[in-house]
């Protein structure tokens, strides 16, 4: 197993996460799971071509705790990281501008920039 490439994909439970995560199993990777849904995530490891290629971690991408959880998990079970794939994402409601609340828009940075941040941070850790 030592030799084999790693991928963290987040947001692996939909879209284009889903998709990305499948075909990464398919290139021969073993593939960590996550995103804050524990249910999508395991039907996109029931979906992969090989299931026991991939390995669920639940979590939220905005929580320092649980992405030190999720990379910790990854060293324990693979002991490296070759490719993370930062791609859960969050959007804010089609509302003009002056409409849209703070607690809206700091769910969008908070997932789509500090996650990035504290995934990458973790890493380049790892």
């Amino acid at each position: 197993m030592g030799n084999e490439r790693v991928a963290i994909v987040t947001g692996a439970g939909t879209g284009i996460g889903r998709a990305s995560a499948l075909a990464l199993v398919k290139e021969g990777y073993r593939v960590v799971l996550t995103g804050r849904r524990p249910e999508p995530l395991e039907e996109t490891a029931a979906a992969a071509s090989e299931p026991a290629r991939t390995l669920v971690v639940p979590g939220d991408v905005t929580k320092p705790e649980s992405v030190r959880e999720l990379f910790a998990r990854t060293q324990q079970a693979y002991g490296r990281l070759d490719l993370l794939f930062n791609n859960a994402g969050a959007g804010a409601p089609a509302v003009p501008l002056e409409d849209l609340t703070f607690e809206q828009w700091q769910t969008v940075v908070n997932v789509n920039l500090t996650g990035v941040f504290l995934c990458t941070q973790e890493a380049f850790k790892l």
